[in-house]
């Protein structure tokens, strides 16, 4: 098993010096060409994409899916590339899981014992009991899935529940209120950065904890308005871009192209997290 114990994630994502989140996202029929094909040419994909970016990553984000469609292969390569990513920022594994009882406990016990992960995303639906096993753990963290970057994240989480106010702030409000709970500061919440209004009201129901902000790029997100939202708000967040970097280009110099394109946008972060004149 390679989890080990560790500071809190909390700190450590504090501590980075980027709120840049590379997603890892290999689907092996669009690799660039030269890198040939099967599980050999993800591999070379994945760890070349992870050193071309890491001086400006605070994390990456492997998504299970990608891995798990290659069978034991790819579960032992997603291994390989968490292990890779660690070693340089910290790893959010995109997984939403949700089950209860043991179920729950073994997939906390793979995605952060097995793969050693520092972080996972996972579904509330179920409710509490079915995150207890990521949210008791003190050294890693839960990113709860709150306000999707999908289009259809509306058909249930804007859903009005009790006092008019929609699904997705009810959510916001519990993982608050669980974070809160020993061993506490093990939850944060995913909020698409195609609701930047909403991510402001999450942030305001949910103030402190860390978020996880996928949709900028491919999906449309507006970055600069998302970091606008958090300006002067408690808690750290990360901007999730996996297309708009690695696939900055489809050709041998993808690499670099990724390097480039993450520099971009941790310096867009950076300056639009400086306050306005």
């Amino acid at each position: 098993m390679v989890g080990g114990a560790r500071e809190p994630f909390r700190d450590r994502l504090a501590a980075s010096a980027s709120r840049l989140c590379v997603g890892i996202d290999p689907e092996p029929a669009s690799l660039p060409p030269h890198l040939g094909v099967g599980v050999q040419a993800v591999r070379r994909f994945c760890l070349e994409l992870i050193e071309a970016t890491a001086d400006q990553a605070g994390a990456f984000k492997p998504n299970t899916a990608f891995f798990e469609q290659m069978g034991h292969e790819g579960w032992e390569l997603l291994r390989e590339v968490v292990q890779a990513a660690g070693r340089r920022a910290l790893v959010v594994v995109d997984a939403k899981r949700g089950d209860i009882g043991s179920t729950a406990a073994a997939y906390a016990h793979a995605i952060f014992d097995g793969l050693g992960a520092d972080a996972c995303t996972v579904n509330p639906y179920l409710g509490r009991d079915a995150l207890s096993p990521f949210l008791d753990r003190p050294d890693r963290l839960a990113f709860v899935l709150c306000r999707t970057s999908n289009p259809g994240a509306a058909d249930f989480q804007d859903l009005p529940v009790e006092g008019g106010d929609p699904l997705y702030i009810h959510v916001a409000r519990a993982v608050s209120a669980w974070d809160k709970e020993p061993p506490a500061g093990t939850a944060g919440l995913v909020v698409g950065a195609t609701w930047p209004k909403e991510l402001g009201r999450v942030r305001a129901e949910a103030p402190g904890l860390p978020l996880l902000i996928p949709g900028v790029g491919a999906q449309g997100g507006d970055l600069e308005a998302c970091v606008r939202e958090l300006a002067g708000a408690a808690g750290s967040y990360l901007i999730s871009v996996s297309r708009g970097v690695a696939a900055a280009s489809s050709g041998p110099d993808f690499a670099d192209a990724a390097s480039r394109a993450a520099n971009a946008l941790r310096q867009r972060i950076t300056a639009a997290a400086q306050p306005s004149e």
